[in-house]
Parts: structure tokens; C-alpha cells; sequence
């Protein structure tokens, strides 16, 4: 009698049903969750762009309760794997239930809320709500696996900004669904994990954190917070950095380039070891992956650009047989990467990944 109640009690405290209304709290274990995130019984704290929550079920309508601390967050809805007509949503600091999908028939669906803009947001979820004598379905983990380091490119800034108008770094204009690095996971059908934040580097970056100081941690703006490697062990890793060390490091001026590097600029050793150290980091986490050291598309590929050589030395010295360079072309344009211009460097990835990495 005494494990009946436990069970009774277990079971009420993950979906609670009154009135033909399901609550799916986040500690569900019906919910997969993409990403590095903290899950409690009442709430699960997301942070990384490309995090996702992901649900199956039965029911006429799914609804998400939320709230974003910091800033404002934006988020995809994707209901039975449509992208095509994913509901664009904003989270801010007000807790609010938003209904995703309404009228549907009552077969099975999936919901799945996918983080789009930047990790400068702190992103509380607390659940989803299925109206229609709903019922929660399992879900199967995805086999392949893979994960991105990177700034503003991996990220995806400015990726929703309309053709023609000023490159922004604003929230509502991150798009990380579509850039190269979700494109590349989707088309493997690869579980993804993307720490990236706009204006990260390896040796300098537009603010104090750098990313050898931030790719171990959940919340990449609290120094304390550090993730368990343990959880998620991808197959492949992708490292696209630099982009902003080659801007920095000619601003002498700039409190950052201060910070770290006083009155001198740092010289091609440095920046070399110090790529090679962040790459040596991430082997230790994950010593059976292959690693892509990337670099592109905007101008630190540029031609004659000194920063793919740095990778390619860095990658050459590594002496790892799994350990490879790609070098994405400059796109011949300003600003960052469009759809179109991310897609191109999908493209390349995902041929590079199925020529060079076996059983992938």
C-alpha cells in the first residue's frame, strides 16, 4: 500500500491532470531537453542558443508557461517537426502561458520550444500544458551526437535581419535554428549541444569573459556555474572561433585588449598556443571525438588573412589524427552570415563531416 502512494504521489508531482488539463512539469522524464540546462522539479534554467525542450503527446492544444530574466528571449515553437510553420515567440520578464498549437486532431503530435537568440538571457521554463484528454508519449533519444563552439556566426546573430537592413546584434534578430551549425545537426538528425555567445574569442573578447573560460560553464555568465561533461559526450565537435581575436588584437585601445594584453599585442605564438591549449581542453572532456577546427566566413578568412594559417599551425602541432582544419571562404560582404550564407557553409560542413569522419 505504502509504494502505491509513492507511486500515486511520484506520479502527480510530473503530470498533473484537473479538468481535461495536463500539466507536463519539467522534471518530466516524457520531456527531452537539448542542450545544457538545470532542471529542478519546478523549473528548468536554459541559457545556450539551440536549446530545446521537446515533448510527445495527444491532445487538441499544447501551451508553454515561461518567463527570461536579463533580457528578452525569443524562441521557435515546432509542432509535429513543421519547421516551416514554427511559431516565433517572445519570453520576457513577466512569467506568461503561451498557447503553441491549437484545433489539433487527436492523434499523436510532438511540441518542441527551440532557444534562438543569445545566451546573454537567463530562460525559465516551467512547463508545458495539453488541453484535449491529454496523454504523454515517450521519445527516443537521438544516436548521433555533436556540438559547436563559437561566437556570433554559431549563435546565428543577425540571421532573421531582412536583406538590406543594418546588421543587428538585437535579440529578435538571432536566429540560431538556421544557422550552419543546427542546419549541419539536422541533416546528420544529430542530438546538438551549441555554447556560443556574439563577440567571443580565444584570446580577447568585446567583453571580460573569453570562451576558454566559459565553454565548462552552464550559465556562461556566472563563473561559478560549471557543466557536468559527463551528461553529453558527442561524436564530433566544431570549434569556429577567432573571428573576433582577429579584431581585437589590433584595437590597443579597447579595454579588453588591456585586460588581457596590456600595452603589446600578442604575437602569433601566443595566439597559436593559446588555440592549441582551448582545443587540448576540450580532448580531455571528450577523448574519442573528432574535432573540426573551423574558421569563417566573414573577414577573418578574408584574403590575406594570417588567422587560418593560425588555425591550420595550431591544428598541424596538435598532432591528433582526429583532430582536423576547414576554412570556410569569406562570403565577400559585410555584416554577418544571412540564411543563404550559412546554408553555404552547411553545405561545406556536411560534406566535409561525411568525407573525413567515418560512421557519422
Amino acid at each position: 500500500m505504502i509504494k502505491m502512494v509513492v507511486s500515486s504521489l511520484l506520479f502527480l508531482s510530473l503530470a498533473i491532470q484537473c479538468f481535461g488539463q495536463q500539466i507536463v512539469k519539467p522534471k518530466n522524464p516524457n520531456i527531452v531537453y537539448s542542450g545544457r540546462v538545470i532542471i529542478t522539479e519546478d523549473s528548468t534554467l536554459m541559457y545556450w542558443p539551440g536549446t530545446s525542450a521537446k515533448l510527445n503527446f495527444k491532445g487538441t492544444s499544447v501551451s508553454v508557461k515561461m518567463k527570461s530574466l536579463k533580457e528578452p528571449a525569443y524562441y521557435y515553437a515546432i509542432v509535429d517537426g513543421d519547421e516551416s510553420n514554427a511559431l516565433k515567440f517572445k519570453s520576457d520578464s513577466t512569467k506568461s502561458t503561451l498557447k503553441l498549437a491549437d484545433h489539433l486532431s487527436g492523434g499523436k503530435h510532438s511540441i518542441e520550444i527551440y532557444k534562438l537568440s543569445n545566451c546573454t538571457s537567463e530562460d525559465i521554463f516551467y512547463g508545458f500544458e495539453i488541453e484535449g484528454n491529454g496523454k504523454l508519449l515517450k521519445s527516443k533519444e537521438l544516436k548521433r551526437t555533436i556540438e559547436f563552439y563559437g561566437n556570433s556566426i554559431t549563435a546565428g546573430h543577425g540571421v532573421d535581419v531582412e536583406k538590406g537592413a543594418r546588421d543587428s546584434g538585437a535579440p529578435e534578430f538571432y536566429n540560431n535554428y538556421y544557422t550552419y551549425a543546427a542546419l549541419t545537426a539536422r541533416h546528420f538528425n544529430a542530438k546538438a549541444s551549441y555554447i556560443a555567445r556574439g563577440g567571443i574569442g580565444v584570446t580577447v573578447s568585446w567583453f571580460p569573459e573569453i570562451m576558454p573560460e566559459t565553454y565548462s560553464r552552464i550559465d556562461p555568465l556566472d563563473s561559478t556555474s560549471r557543466w557536468d561533461f559527463t551528461k553529453y559526450t558527442p561524436d564530433v565537435v566544431v570549434i569556429n572561433l577567432f573571428q573576433n581575436d582577429s579584431w581585437l588584437v589590433l584595437r590597443n585601445n579597447h579595454d579588453q585588449f588591456k585586460a588581457r594584453f596590456g600595452d603589446t599585442a600578442p604575437s602569433e605564438d601566443f595566439i597559436i598556443q593559446s588555440y592549441i591549449d582551448f582545443v587540448k581542453n576540450i580532448r580531455a572532456k571528450y577523448p574519442q571525438a573528432y574535432i573540426i577546427c573551423a574558421l569563417g566566413n566573414m573577414d577573418a578568412t578574408k584574403s590575406g588573412s594570417k588567422w587560418p594559417g593560425y588555425v591550420n599551425k595550431a591544428v598541424e602541432l596538435l598532432q591528433d589524427n582526429k583532430v582536423y582544419s576547414l576554412i570556410f571562404p569569406y562570403k565577400n560582404r559585410g555584416g554577418h552570415p544571412n540564411k543563404e550564407e550559412q546554408k553555404a557553409m552547411a553545405n561545406q560542413l556536411i560534406q566535409f563531416i561525411e568525407s573525413t569522419i567515418p560512421h557519422f
